[in-house]
């Protein structure tokens, strides 16, 4: 696969940048930086202070891991939150993931690669949670596919869209009680047969109880890969 060179993608923006100025989504101010968020409201948005390096929940005071993880730490080793999952973050994402309005999901992409490529420990390859090819086909995208993207782009990493498949159709997450989320998804991801990795970054939009991500992490564990740590856009607390 031919790769395009980094200083032709920043010729692109460039020129896209003079013949469409971005607009902030949020206060409809002119852009800042390329992107369609001005200076005050990317200031402005919400970030945890201090979260646990283990699941990222966020803590009310610095400490390495939460209670949960001490108790009983997830399949994974670290996770990183670009954002908190409030508003107005959480009102971008919905009109990106349910409105399949591309202007937010071009910006939360941006957000993502910016705050997240100075901090992560660089993996083999990035993985996008999969969707069941019913969800994926109402829904005609993966926004945690479309959120990797600029991630991969930016930490020059591949990317992996089909090492880990959706077999089974559940209820959305979302709809469930929290008791309820690992039992709705046992079983529900395989790993593709040939798949072969040390360490690899899951992707991710939001990320609540987790329960997505530990069985996707569990099977690939059971597959041979060694470290898996989770990237979000945005954790809730």
């Amino acid at each position: 696969m031919t790769r395009i060179p980094s200083w032709l993608w920043g010729l692109r923006s460039s020129l896209l940048e003079t013949a469409y100025p971005s607009t902030c989504l949020l206060c409809a101010a002119p852009g800042h930086a390329g992107m369609d968020l001005c200076a005050a409201c990317r200031e402005a948005l919400p970030v945890s202070d201090h979260a646990c390096t283990r699941c990222g929940l966020p803590l009310a005071y610095p400490a390495p891991f939460c209670g949960h993880c001490l108790r009983g730490p997830p399949p994974f080793e670290a996770t990183w939150a670009a954002l908190s999952y409030t508003s107005p973050v959480d009102g971008l994402i919905a009109d990106f993931k349910f409105r399949a309005r591309l202007p937010q999901g071009r910006l939360l992409g941006q957000l993502m690669a910016d705050v997240l490529a100075p901090r992560v420990v660089m993996p083999d390859c990035l993985i996008p949670v999969p969707l069941h090819r019913h969800r994926l086909r109402e829904r005609g995208f993966n926004q945690s596919l479309e959120l990797a993207r600029p991630l991969a782009r930016r930490l020059n990493c591949a990317l992996i869209h089909d090492a880990v498949i959706r077999i089974r159709a559940t209820p959305p997450q979302y709809t469930l009680a929290a008791t309820e989320r690992r039992v709705n998804l046992r079983g529900a991801f395989r790993v593709a047969p040939g798949f072969e990795a040390g360490h690899v970054a899951l992707v991710d939009d939001v990320m609540t109880t987790g329960s997505t991500l530990r069985e996707i992490a569990a099977a690939l564990k059971a597959h041979g890969v060694g470290r898996v740590d989770v990237w979000v856009l945005a954790r809730a607390g």
